[in-house]
């Protein structure tokens, strides 16, 4: 038995049946709608602009991504204990190009709602070497209640260990190197105030914009770009932002393509957008098949969350084979 599976033999061995359910929304973060704002920092108006293909602005880029996998393990009565995999890591790319691991982290958690446990089975818990992430009250009861609270919790621990790593390779990035992190850069003061850091975000639940101005960002031609904005309406740190089509989205979805860059809020940031954008428009190659994101995910990113999967439990994957009963026919 290996040390990581030995907390979930304990707990089924003080009373808890044995589970093995991953939730449909396992291998992703949940995001909830956010109507918000956006003020221009580039123009008067929206603008379109044409992009190039431009070379890396530096000798060495690193490339930050994570990953969160979460499965069921256990029931005690109608309480749900969940195992959850959080993990990040920063591959660094130099003049050589072939990426290299920099910095990499990585935390296992049970994830319950201990005062729900009889005592057997909270106390093998709660003695095995495992961090606990223990549910309040209002956030049980239901077991569907009990996996919403759980994915919420494995959101914030993936975000956690993704500043932390992000963080940690910001400080040690040479005056040429730059940092490009999967996702927002306006969750870490360290991160949104980098010169040399860029956020880049495939998921679009924000808009900024609406009317006409909505139309044009999202009926934005491939290698384009908007005009740069400072996003309103949420706790984040402030950035500068914009809107570049990596693909044509025509006969796909008006999504297709489109990804949304975070970089620092400062006037260095709109003079460089546009070469930044023609030098992310060469990391769509090779192409990043055959994850389904593939139209948004840029390969090297691609190349980090490969590298997380090669390294993570297989046994928090979704099984492939039928959940039917063996009869034994």
């Amino acid at each position: 038995m290996t040390p990581r599976r030995r907390w979930t033999e304990a707990i089924v061995a003080a009373g808890a049946v044995r589970a093995a359910y991953v939730p449909d929304a396992s291998t992703g973060r949940s995001e909830a709608l956010e109507p918000t704002g956006a003020e221009l920092v580039e123009g008067a108006a929206l603008e379109l602009h044409p992009v190039p293909l431009a070379p890396a602005p530096g000798p060495a880029i690193a490339f930050l991504d994570g990953i969160q996998q979460w499965a069921v393990v256990g029931y005690d009565g109608v309480t749900p204990i969940v195992r959850a995999h959080v993990a990040a890591a920063v591959r660094r790319r130099g003049p050589d190009r072939r990426p290299r691991t920099a910095d990499e982290a990585a935390r296992e958690l049970a994830i319950t709602r201990l005062a729900a446990l009889s005592a057997p089975v909270r106390r093998a818990l709660e003695g095995a070497d495992v961090e606990i992430v223990d549910l309040a009250a209002d956030e049980t009861g239901q077991p569907g209640r009990a996996l919403r609270a759980a994915h919420l919790r494995v959101d914030r621990a993936r975000e956690q260990v993704e500043r932390e790593v992000g963080e940690r390779c910001a400080g040690r990035l040479g005056p040429k190197e730059w940092l490009v992190v999967d996702g927002l850069l306006s969750e870490s003061r360290v991160l949104a105030e980098h010169p040399r850091a860029l956020g880049v975000i495939k998921s679009h639940g924000a808009q900024y914009f609406e009317g006409e101005a909505l139309e044009r960002a999202l009926t934005l031609p491939a290698d384009h770009r908007t005009s740069a904005f400072r996003p309103l309406g949420h706790q984040h740190r402030p950035v500068y932002s914009w809107y570049l089509r990596l693909w044509p989205w025509d006969g796909n979805d008006l999504l297709y393509g489109l990804v949304r860059i975070e970089a620092r809020a400062h006037p260095a940031s709109v003079a460089q957008a546009t070469a930044l954008s023609g030098w992310l428009l060469r990391e769509r190659a090779p192409v990043s098949t055959p994850d389904a994101r593939w139209d948004r995910l840029l390969y090297p990113i691609h190349d980090v969350e490969t590298y997380l999967r090669s390294r993570a439990p297989r046994d928090l994957l979704p099984a492939t084979g039928s959940r039917l009963p063996k009869t034994g026919s």
